[in-house]
């Protein structure tokens, strides 16, 4: 049952990373998107065990790297995501979380890893990032991000859940 979770957790990132780089880019507002890998790293981290939503983050994070038309230096999302996949993982609750705290935790989430982009970015001279323009990069992701989280987060911690193999033997 675990291989199957590890397939439908890349699967999920591979969807998200196709939408987030080839449709969203047209309901940009100014240059910014939701981000669709934050969501599902949240999503794991808040439905399975820590470990798992470390790798993914990461793994997640370096595909968005990767991903065309990516013009930063590579690993930078893949700290941001890793780091949210972190903080996530200790806000989540053993029972089941309330819709209050799911959002919450995305917005938290969508906060750390935005900042933590932008700043290492500035850090790293990159000619498209500036002290000016941080904020607005910063709260309108987290805007963003909010916005999808009914949409996004429900289904994929349903997903998480049922392929979870300490729920499958009960």
């Amino acid at each position: 049952m675990s291989y199957l979770r590890w397939l439908a957790a890349f699967a999920a990132v591979v969807v998200a990373l196709v939408v987030q780089v080839s449709l969203f880019p047209h309901l940009a507002w100014h240059g910014i998107v939701p981000n669709l890998c934050l969501l599902v790293v949240v999503a794991a981290a808040l439905t399975v065990e820590a470990p798992f939503a470390l790798v993914l983050g990461f793994a997640a994070g370096l595909t968005l790297d990767l991903a065309p038309p990516a013009d930063h230096i590579a690993g930078r999302w893949a700290l941001a995501l890793t780091v949210a996949a972190f903080l996530a993982a200790r806000m989540r609750q053993d029972v089941k979380p309330t819709a209050l705290a799911v959002v919450g935790t995305v917005a938290a989430a969508s906060f750390v890893a935005t900042s933590l982009f932008a700043l290492t970015g500035v850090l790293l001279d990159d000619p498209t990032m500036s002290i000016a323009g941080l904020l607005e990069v910063v709260l309108v992701a987290l805007v963003w991000d909010v916005l999808l989280t009914p949409f996004v987060l429900p289904p994929l911690m349903r997903l998480f859940t049922r392929l979870n193999p300490q729920w499958a033997a009960q």
